[in-house]
């Protein structure tokens, strides 16, 4: 009997502990469905760019008192905008969804921007923002724009890549040239290129040394061989430190690095974007190849963050929104790149 007991008591404090456990789960996801919720529509939800969105997203709804719903269909591709739509539509429709921050991947929103301005629903696109700006009503419920600046990530890299390796060859008062292989002609080339030329050349203009600065660039569209031939004409030039503007830049350098380490043995690197190429290039770190000094990534975190800030701005009187937030991006090298791809800023492929 007295064993009996014990079992039966023993049951009846598992009950219980099951029970406040049950209590409390209720009362989390209570809270949760009376707090007014900021939908965030994605291109996308597997990809690590995506999921540090997400965090950035969530830390922000969590400071500012809002429910974050993330949601996006399985892939970035042309096929998924019907999935898109669907979700869209759901949330504009949503009676507990305050503001909504969207990214799209193609055309056809149009409808359900002008059902969100008809319901007083402030819109903040972020990254890529709408595909089509034709598409945005007007009035617009657009209240501002959160993506990553090419021209201050571009900065970034100049600045770190500066204080790295080239401020010291500059202060041996000779010349020394920079190399900069600009990925096309469209507008992110010519933010990317030219960012990272301005700011190198006020960085060594701080210091004195922008005399012995000079700056060569090669321009070549995405065709087979046409970096590399970009990276041989700049080594001809005597260029002896290269930015390469984007990851296909970088992954084609990589290859003629890795299949004649001799030949650019003496060059250093500066790269964007990630990429598995442009990580292992990294952890190299100078012991077989030319060194890739460090990388510069969109700090995905940021732009969940303040997309979802902007958004609670906007529902919020006492506050002011910013109709366009530029996010500089995030500096990696050899030094940080694990964490940097734990963390989502990093992504392989």
């Amino acid at each position: 009997m007295k064993k009996f007991h014990k079992i039966l008591c023993a049951v009846l404090a598992l009950a219980m502990t099951a029970s406040v456990g049950l209590g409390l789960t209720a009362c989390k996801k209570n809270e949760e469905d009376a707090k007014p919720t900021i939908q965030v529509m994605a291109k996308g939800q597997t990809h690590a760019f995506w999921k540090s969105v997400k965090r950035g997203a969530e830390a922000a709804g969590e400071k500012y008192g809002y429910n974050i719903v993330f949601r996006g269909p399985k892939d970035e591709t042309p096929n998924s905008i019907p999935e898109q739509k669907r979700l869209v539509s759901a949330a504009v429709s949503d009676t507990n969804t305050k503001a909504l921050v969207i990214a799209t991947i193609g055309q056809g929103f149009g409808d359900y921007l002008k059902r969100a301005k008809e319901k007083n629903m402030p819109v903040v696109e972020f990254d890529s923002g709408i595909f089509d700006k034709a598409e945005i009503p007007d009035p617009s419920p657009v209240v501002s724009s959160v993506a990553t600046s090419n021209k201050l990530a571009a900065k970034l890299a100049a600045d770190e890549f500066y204080n790295s390796v080239i401020k010291a060859e500059l202060e041996k008062k000779a010349e020394y040239k920079v190399g900069v292989i600009q990925h096309d002609k469209s507008q992110t080339g010519l933010d990317r290129a030219g960012g990272f030329e301005e700011a190198l050349m006020a960085a060594a203009k701080k210091d004195g040394l922008e005399s012995y600065l000079k700056i060569e660039k090669e321009i070549k569209d995405n065709t087979s061989g046409a970096y590399k031939a970009g990276l041989d004409a700049l080594q001809t030039k005597g260029c002896k430190a290269i930015f390469m503007s984007n990851e296909g830049v970088v992954k084609e350098c990589y290859a003629a690095v890795t299949s004649n380490p001799n030949q650019y043995k003496d060059l250093l690197f500066c790269g964007f974007d990630a990429g598995t190429s442009q990580i292992n290039w990294a952890k190299d770190n100078g012991s077989k190849y030319a060194k890739l000094v460090g990388s510069v990534a969109q700090d995905s975190y940021n732009i969940g963050y303040k997309a979802v800030e902007q958004a609670a701005f906007a529902l919020d009187t006492e506050k002011t929104v910013e109709s366009s937030v530029s996010i500089a991006g995030v500096w990696w090298n050899n030094s940080n790149v694990d964490q940097m791809i734990k963390d989502g800023f990093v992504y392989e492929g």
